[in-house]
């Protein structure tokens, strides 16, 4: 029998990140993690293209809740305590310095995730940490003030338990089995699959600041768009997908939005159209992009207006102005599906966050069981916020135990 002071169920960024933390400040603890996998970390390795987007440069509580679009009430307070700038500075002193970009999210200097990879197996070893690979939990209960844990590699004991595995559907079930409330997982960072003549043939184009809102809702979201091979991506719709989340996936991912290109009302649009007409009397509408768009996408809009290739400023009428103005402010998109990152892949849904209390992250069904990162219905939007979720839960589990 296997008898253990603590265990972290799951090696990823929650597990090691928490039980690094136990270890060194409880030195007396048997700290153990039980990964089912290999080896652990997965997701950080691949994360932010292999770079690790370990944070985001957002320093005040309750302007970094806002990229929550499940947990941004819960995480108000347990930021307060642990939030971005801890989240520097303990990473620097344990060596490992991370530098912002411009679109503000945090990479380590090294541009490689490696080196987060190294700095907490380095960390686990120096506080004793114990790692167990391939050991998955088959069935977990509690009794006389312990946990008894039924694995892959036979029977464990301990007094706490701290469950960081994710979004584990296994997990889930074994939770629900114990009385716990589970809310059902639906993708929450996903692209839109989109066929249509204005975006076909020019995957790469990046508009760099635009409004989209799903036609029939209240879902909003701005920011940069990514033309792409099969429809629509970047933060402008990685944002609707994740506050949507829920909303999308009854639409069966079958929708329209509607695009302003250029963030300018129609009549204003309009307006300096009829100036440009003007202007550029002589001059050839399609090779003349305007409002900063990229060239390639301000031709599609062109030819989507029925405006001629060959047509100048001059020669426009007030129904191709119309239609121009039209296409660049409220231009309505068909989504027909949605494609998630498989390496990035987040859910929304998990343990319902009713039943947690947030000072602890322990259970209040369960004395003793704690819980850190994705396991809990709490997801954010892309850049860096779902890892803090990993570190503050986890940070604050440690200080709990």
């Amino acid at each position: 029998m296997n008898n253990k002071d603590v265990i972290i169920i799951g090696g990823g960024a929650a597990g090691f990140f928490t039980a690094i933390n136990i270890a060194q400040q409880n030195p007396h603890l048997k700290v153990v993690i039980l990964e089912r996998g290999k080896e652990g970390l997965a997701k950080v390795k691949v994360s932010g293209g292999g770079r690790c987007n370990v944070t985001h440069a957002e320093f005040i509580p309750s302007e970094l809740v806002l990229n929550y679009p499940r947990g941004e009430k819960e995480l108000l307070g347990p930021f307060h305590q642990f939030m971005t700038g801890d989240t520097i500075n303990w990473f620097e002193k344990r060596g490992v310095v991370l530098k912002i970009e411009d679109d503000g999210r945090m990479f380590p200097e090294s541009n490689t995730s490696q080196t987060i990879i190294d700095c907490f197996l380095n960390e686990a070893n120096k506080y004793h940490v114990e790692i167990l690979y391939s050991h998955s939990l088959k069935t977990m209960h509690q009794s006389d003030n312990l946990w008894h844990l039924e694995t892959t590699h036979g029977v464990f004991k301990t007094h706490r338990v701290v469950i960081a595995t994710g979004s584990n559907p296994k997990i889930w079930k074994l939770l629900e089995d114990l009385g716990h409330t589970i809310v059902q997982p639906v993708p929450s960072l996903f692209t839109f699959n989109i066929k249509d003549e204005r975006i076909n043939d020019i995957p790469g184009v990046v508009s760099s600041n635009v409004e989209v809102h799903v036609v029939d809702s209240n879902l909003y979201s701005e920011g940069p768009l990514l033309i792409t091979h099969w429809g629509m991506s970047a933060p402008a719709i990685l944002k609707l997908s994740a506050f949507g989340a829920l909303e999308l996936a009854k639409k069966n991912y079958k929708f329209h939005i509607e695009i302003n290109f250029i963030k300018k009302s129609f009549e204003d649009c309009l307006d300096l159209l009829k100036q440009k007409k003007q202007e550029l009397a002589k001059k050839s509408i399609y090779k003349s992009a305007q409002f900063e768009l990229p060239k390639r996408l301000w031709q599609k809009l062109v030819l989507a207006s029925k405006i001629e290739m060959e047509s100048r400023w001059g020669d426009l009428n007030k129904f191709q102005l119309e239609s121009l103005a039209a296409q660049l402010t409220k231009a309505i998109f068909d989504v027909e599906g949605k494609s998630t990152f498989k390496e990035e892949f987040v859910t929304a849904g998990g343990v319902d966050l009713k039943e947690v209390n947030f000072k602890t992250f322990e259970s209040k069904l369960f004395k003793n069981l704690y819980f850190a990162g994705e396991v809990l219905n709490i997801d954010a939007v892309t850049g860096g916020f779902n890892f803090q979720n990993a570190w503050t839960s986890g940070y604050i589990v440690a200080k709990s135990i």
